[in-house]
Parts: C-alpha cells; structure tokens; sequence
C-alpha cells in the first residue's frame, strides 16, 4: 500500500544569514535561489519504498529550475548511492524530461528542467537502483508566465519557529528510521510472561544404526552448535574389529543378494517358458527380496568406510552422549539435536482471566530482545487453555506453537501480552516512537523531508510493538521511530545547523 504525504513549505527569495536552512541548493552545494527572485518551494513524499524530499525553484516558463531531488530508501533509512534519477515534466501526455545518471553526492540527485509553456502538470520522478525501481508523482505542480506571477502566487519565506531542523546528511549517518502513523485494530491485553520450550517434532534424538568407533564429522561439533539438513555429523567405523565387522557383514550381504537376484531372473525365464510353476517362481523371488532390502540397509549411509550419521533438519546440537573415539552398539543414543524454527511458548495467567481466555484473538512474543512478533503473524496457534488449578499450581496455563525461527534459548523467559475480547479501532504507531518523560508521552513528527516536530501525545491500549494513540496523531502522518533522541538533542541545542548537502 503506497501513502503519499505533501508539505510545501514557502521560502524566502534571499539567503538572510549562513546559518538559515530552507532554501533550494544547486550543483555546486550553493543556493539555487540565491541572488534570484523565484522563490523556492519543497515537497516530501514516501512510498512503501522510497522517501523523496525535493527542493527546486518555482517553476517559470524559459527559466531553468534545477532539483536538489534527496532519496531516502525506507528500510533502514539510508540514502540512495547508485542509480538513475529522472524527472519528467508532463500535461495530456506530453512534456519535458531530464535524466542524469549518478548522485551528485550520496542520496542527492540534481536533474533540472526548463518548461515552455505555463500551466498545471505532473511533476514525475522515476529513480532505478540496481536493486529496484521506483516514481513518486507530484500532482498540480504550476508552472508561472513569468517570475512576477510565481512571487505572487508562491509569496515569501515563512519561518516555522517551532519546527525543529534535521538535515538528511545528519539522518543518514545515525540509526534512523521513520514508519507511517496508520489506523488499525486494538486489543485489550493480559500482561504476563512466557517460557520458551522445545516443541513437539522440533528435538530428535539419533542413535548408532551400527556397531564401531565414533568418529566426529566436525572439528567444532559441541553442544549449541549450529547444524544444516544432510551435514554429516558422525562417523561410526567397524574396521579392525573382529566380530560386528560392518564391512564383513556388507559383503557378505552383496554375495547374498546378487546369488538371489541371479537366481530369481533364471526362475523368471524357466516360469516364462512354462518348465517351472508360478508358485516356485514366488519363492525365489521372495529370497531375492529379502537379500535386496538386506544389502540396501546396511549399504545405506555408507562411506568413507564407515555409517554416516546425518542431520535430518537445520537446527543446532542440544547434547552429545558419545566421545569422539568411543566404541558404541548399535542402537545406542549419540545426540540430541533441536530446532529454532518451531517452539512452545508456556505461560500462565490468574484464574480472575479465566472468562476472558475464552475470547483470545492473539499471543503477543518477544522472538529476540526487543523483537515483538505473534501467533497470529506468524501463522501459530494456541494448543491449550488450562481449565482447573490445584493448589500448589493456582495459575491457568496457556500453550501456543510458534512455528517462526526463535533465537532466545530454550528455558528463557519472554514477556508475553495476550489479546482478547473484542477489538477497537485506533491510530497505531509503534512503542519504539514514545519518548516517555515523568510518566508523560511525546513523539518526533516529521513535516517535512528536514523539518520536525515534537509533540505530546495521550496513548491508550498496547499490543505487542505497537501503541494506540488517543490523542495528538493522525493517520498518515509520519513519526521516527530510531532516531527521536538524536532529533529532539538537536531541538535543544539552541541553534540550526548549517545546511551539509554537497551536490
């Protein structure tokens, strides 16, 4: 789903002192405006991709406007070093393009364009990376006669005094990320914890499927480590023994089987000419079976002179029972091997939800520090709810699969939030956006591609990593949610930094 969000902000035709930011910035890292008498305007979008803020003069017929165009690629919010930016401008399928094929500096692309005739058009930009395309429009963008009626109709520069300025330069180089304030569903919650717990199929315990020395496949093969699906992980070699010899056996196994298979092949040909009945046929071809499936088991994980034990799934070594070296039967158990990818989530709850855990819609977890994920996201389920206490166990327990990668270590605690009832509609953002100060909440609003605000928020119910916000957001608007405390020390310094943008 694509949400496009635009601010333009009216700037002044003159720079009024080198420490102001708001102005549009040419190849040279200069003002475009400065010196001229067209005022600048701004725009910032986003798409589920890409954050565009663009800086350029008002558009006038026969004068060259050149783009300060800032490209943000959303997912951890870094700008956008190599590819193509192209900028059309269009009216009833007709118009003007310019491309240019690299970043004058990292994030910053500086296409420009000279229009001809004055009217409303489609400001369209079309970036291609080497990881994916991209276009944000523009709508309603008016191009003026003349400078004149662009001054009139644009005005002069408006400062925002309670905004706080953050360069893209300054967002670019620190952990930063921004997300959309949406409106969605809200549960009310039972806060409680959780233990992670192996899951039914995800342990398996191998055993030796022959007698002989255990010879261990992997240099680093130690309880914890991680293990991939067909790896060999033990040798087990009967050489040099003189009974339980598998190699013997193996061969001995081969005679057998092709004495029958020889054996069984004649008898078809004799049954075939009709010297032999069907009935001897039978039993030499049931000898010849029994030889087959004799020598394809003991032949099976056989090499390297010796039976391979091999992982029957990705997961990691949970305990080993064998020596590297030791002697054991056939039969006797080596390792434990588990998996990440499916667990069993235990928690318990006071008997006074008990009425409540009837209505459960989710099971909120978190699947790393500070990683909130559900059952419900992740495609699990909830097993069980306890239905009786007894006194030494007052509490009811609750059972889910989680069937996604879990990293925390089995026998670890989780907090767990657990969603019923029946839901409400809110504004939603995530729990990392609050900045909490005295028990009071507040949030870093982004106007624009630079420009910021703080501001307080009253939040309501939570589930899992996001918060509803009762008062103070709207959908759609845009809120930081790695970053804000550098944001708001940047509020308090007192003074706007000098623009960085090098084009």
């Amino acid at each position: 789903m694509r949400y496009i969000f635009i601010l333009i902000a009216l700037l002044a035709g003159s720079c009024q002192s080198a420490e102001e930011h708001g102005h549009a910035h040419d190849a040279d890292g200069g003002h475009i405006n400065e010196g001229s008498e067209i005022p600048a305007v701004d725009y910032t979008l986003w798409t589920d991709k890409t954050e565009l803020f663009v800086e350029f003069p008002a558009l006038v017929v026969n004068k060259t406007s050149r783009f300060a165009a800032h490209f943000t690629v959303l997912d951890k919010h870094q700008p956008v070093r190599e590819g193509s930016v192209t900028v059309s401008l269009v009216k009833d399928g007709k118009g003007i393009r310019h491309t240019v094929e690299a970043p004058s500096s990292p994030g910053i692309f500086a296409p420009s364009l000279q229009p001809k005739k004055a009217g409303v058009y489609q400001l369209i930009f079309d970036i291609t990376t080497p990881s994916y395309h991209d276009r944000v429009v523009i709508e309603d963008i008016q191009v003026f006669a003349n400078a004149e009626e662009a001054i009139s109709a644009v005005g002069g520069n408006e400062e925002d005094g309670g905004a706080i300025s953050f360069l893209k330069e300054q967002a670019w180089k620190i952990d930063f990320q921004t997300v959309p304030v949406v409106s969605g569903e809200i549960y009310d919650v039972i806060k409680t914890s959780g233990v992670w717990k192996a899951a039914p199929g995800a342990i398996r315990s191998l055993s030796a499927n022959a007698s002989g020395v255990v010879r261990f496949a992997m240099d680093n093969l130690t309880e914890g480590a991680e293990i991939k699906q067909g790896q060999s992980l033990m040798t087990i070699s009967s050489k040099g023994l003189t009974s339980n010899n598998l190699q013997t056996e193996i061969e001995q196994a081969r005679a057998n089987f092709e004495q029958a298979k020889a054996e069984y092949e004649r008898k078809k040909q004799l049954y075939e000419s009709r010297i032999v009945p069907k009935a001897e046929l039978e039993q030499v071809e049931s000898r010849y079976k029994v030889a087959k499936s004799n020598y394809e088991t003991l032949t099976s994980g056989y090499s390297a002179g010796g039976k391979q034990i091999i992982a029957p799934f990705d997961g990691y070594v949970k305990s080993i029972s064998i020596s590297n070296g030791g002697f054991v039967n056939q039969g006797t158990q080596l390792l434990t091997i588990g998996s990440h990818r499916s667990r069993l989530l235990e928690t318990q709850v006071s008997t006074s939800y008990a009425s409540d855990l009837q209505t459960i819609q989710n099971i909120y977890y978190q699947k790393a520090s500070d990683s909130w994920s559900s059952i419900k996201a992740s495609g699990g389920s909830v097993l069980s709810v306890g239905k009786e206490v007894e006194r030494i166990k007052p509490m009811l327990p609750i059972y889910a699969q989680v069937t996604e990668e879990i990293t925390m270590p089995e026998g670890s605690f989780t907090e767990v939030e657990i969603a019923y009832g029946e839901p409400k509609q809110g504004v939603l953002i995530p729990v990392a956006s609050l900045l909490e100060d005295y028990g009071s909440y507040s949030v870093i609003v982004q106007l624009s591609g630079e420009s910021f605000e703080r501001r307080p928020v009253k939040i309501g119910r939570r589930n899992g990593e996001y918060v509803a916000v009762e008062d103070g957001l709207n959908a759609g608007e845009v809120v930081v949610t790695k970053g804000a405390y550098q944001v708001k020390m940047s509020s308090m310094s007192g003074t706007t930094p000098a623009h960085g943008h090098e084009h």
